[in-house]
C-alpha cells in the first residue's frame, strides 16, 4: 500500500480522487491548498503528489517551487489541469513533473499513472521536480495525445545540454519544436538561429556554418562569422541536415566534439558553445545506408529524438489548429468561423503538406472568403480543389412528375427544391442561403413566403 497526497481546491475532485486511490488499495491524504501541502509534506512522507495546476493564492506550479526550496524531499508530482495546453505541459515536463494529465481523470488513467510511479521508485528512486511561472505557448496548438506526447518530450528535453534530433515529415512543425527547445531552456535569453541546409548550395554552407576570415575565397572581402558564432551561448538548428554534404558534416562532427569552430581560410580555432538542434524529414538510418549521411554523426545527434507525427495521425488537432490560424490571420479584425460541413472537409483530408498546409488554406479563407461562415465549397476552392464540370441534364434524366403539367409549374418545382437545398447547406441560415442562391434576402423571404417553406 503507498500513501499519496492530492492537493487540489475542488472539494468533490479532491473527494472522488481520495475515493479511486482507496478503491486501488492505497491511502490518501487531502489537502485544500499549496501551503497545506507544505506542511503535510513536512511532516509526513509520500510516495507520490497529485497536484492541480490552477489554485488560488499559490498555483501548482508555485507550490512546486516552494517543495523545492523548503523540503529535503520531493516524490514524483504529478500535475493535473483542466485547462491543458503546450506551455504548461512542456513547462511541467520540463522542470521534473512525473506527468501532466487532463482532467477529468477515470480510474484507467489514475491506476496506469500510479503503476508507472511505483515502478519507477523501485528501479530509480523519486524523480524530482521544480517549476516556473505558466507561459503558454500559442504556436504550438494541440491537445491530441500525440501532441501531448511531443509537448511532455520537448519538456524533458528542455532541461538538458544534449543535442536534440526532432523527426517528421515536411510541414508538421519541426522548426516550431525547435523553438520550443530554446524558449523553454536555460538558454532562453540568448540567441535562436536557423539555417536550412538544404536551402544553401554545399559550397556556400561551410561559409555560412563556420565563418570565413577575408580573402578565404574569391569574393570573401571581409570577416563573417558564421552561424555558430551567431548561436554562441544559444541553440542552432540545421534544419533538414539530412541534405547537408559528406564534407560538411564532417565539421559539424568536430563542433560536437571539440566545441569549436575554424572559419574558412584561418588555422585558428573558435570556441564555441552552442545546443544543436537537428531536423529532418529523411530516414537517416536509411541514409547512413546508402552512404550519404556519417553513421558516427547521426549517434551524435541523435541523443534525445522528437518524433513529430503528421497531421492526418492528430486528427483532434485539425480543428483547434484551423481555427488558431484563422484568428491569427484576422488580426485585428473578427476571424471567420468554419461550418459543420467544411469541419468535416478538413478532417477527411489526408494533409500531404501537414500543418503548413493547413496554415496556408486558413490564410487564403480568411483573405478570400466574404461572408461570416466558411462552408465546404469555399473550403474546396481555398484548397484548390475545382468543383466538376457537370454536363446539363438530358429530359430522361429528369423526375416523371416534373415532365407533367405546364412550364410554369416546372419552374416552381425547381424553384423550391433549390431553396430547401440552399437551406439545408446553410444550417437554416437564411443570409448564407440567400447567398449561396445568388439572391437578395427580401427575394429568399418572398419566396419562403410563396412556397409555405418554414
Amino acid at each position: 500500500m503507498a500513501r499519496f497526497l492530492i492537493v487540489d481546491d475542488d472539494d468533490a475532485f479532491r473527494d472522488t480522487l481520495a475515493e479511486t486511490l482507496q478503491g486501488l488499495g492505497h491511502e490518501a491524504q487531502n489537502v485544500a491548498s499549496g501551503t497545506e501541502a507544505l506542511d503535510a509534506m513536512a511532516r509526513t512522507r509520500f510516495d507520490a503528489v497529485f497536484l492541480d495546476h490552477r489554485m488560488p493564492d499559490m498555483d501548482g506550479l508555485q507550490t512546486l517551487e516552494a517543495m523545492h526550496a523548503r523540503l529535503a524531499r520531493v516524490p514524483p508530482v504529478i500535475v493535473l489541469t483542466a485547462f491543458a495546453s503546450a506551455g504548461n505541459t512542456i513547462e511541467a515536463m520540463r522542470l521534473g513533473a512525473f506527468d501532466h494529465i487532463t482532467k477529468p481523470i477515470s480510474r484507467e488513467a489514475v491506476r496506469e499513472v500510479l503503476g508507472r510511479v511505483l515502478q519507477q521508485q523501485q528501479q530509480q528512486g523519486v524523480v524530482a521536480a521544480t517549476a516556473v511561472a505558466e507561459d503558454d505557448d500559442g504556436d504550438l496548438v494541440g491537445l491530441s495525445q500525440a501532441m501531448r506526447e511531443v509537448q511532455k518530450r520537448i519538456g524533458l528535453a528542455s532541461a538538458s545540454q544534449a543535442p536534440v534530433l526532432v523527426l517528421g515529415e515536411t510541414g508538421t512543425g519541426k522548426e516550431m519544436v525547435a523553438r520550443a527547445l530554446h524558449r523553454y531552456s536555460s538558454r532562453a535569453d540568448k540567441p535562436f538561429v536557423a539555417v536550412n541546409c538544404a536551402a544553401i548550395p554545399k559550397e556556400l554552407l561551410e561559409s555560412e556554418l563556420f565563418g570565413h576570415v577575408r580573402g578565404a575565397f574569391t569574393g570573401a572581402t571581409g570577416e563573417r562569422a558564421g552561424c555558430f558564432r551567431a548561436a554562441d551561448g544559444g541553440v542552432l538548428l540545421l534544419d533538414e541536415i539530412g541534405d547537408m554534404a559528406l564534407s560538411v558534416q564532417a565539421k559539424i562532427l568536430r563542433v560536437l566534439q571539440e566545441g569549436e569552430v575554424t572559419p574558412l581560410g584561418s588555422h585558428k580555432p573558435v570556441k564555441v558553445d552552442v545546443r544543436i538542434v537537428a531536423a529532418t524529414h529523411r530516414d537517416l538510418a536509411a541514409a547512413v545506408g546508402e552512404g550519404r549521411f556519417r553513421e558516427d554523426l547521426m549517434y551524435r545527434l541523435d541523443v534525445l529524438s522528437i518524433r513529430l507525427p503528421p497531421l492526418r495521425e492528430r486528427l483532434a488537432d485539425v480543428i483547434p489548429l484551423a481555427e488558431h490560424f484563422l484568428r491569427r490571420a484576422a488580426l485585428p479584425d473578427a476571424p471567420k468561423a468554419l461550418s459543420a460541413e467544411a469541419a468535416q472537409l478538413l478532417l477527411s483530408r489526408p494533409w500531404p503538406g501537414n500543418v503548413r498546409e493547413l496554415r496556408n488554406v486558413m490564410e487564403r479563407c480568411q483573405a478570400l472568403v466574404r461572408h461570416r461562415v466558411i462552408g465546404s465549397a469555399d473550403l474546396g476552392l481555398a484548397m484548390g480543389e475545382a468543383r466538376p464540370a457537370q454536363s446539363a441534364p438530358s429530359v430522361g434524366m429528369l423526375p416523371a412528375e416534373w415532365l407533367e403539367g405546364d412550364l410554369p409549374g416546372a419552374v416552381e418545382r425547381l424553384e423550391r427544391l433549390l431553396i430547401e437545398h440552399a437551406l439545408a447547406q446553410a444550417q437554416g441560415n437564411r443570409t448564407e442561403a440567400a447567398r449561396r442562391l445568388g439572391i437578395h434576402r427580401q427575394l429568399l423571404y418572398r419566396k419562403l413566403a410563396q412556397y409555405g417553406i418554414e
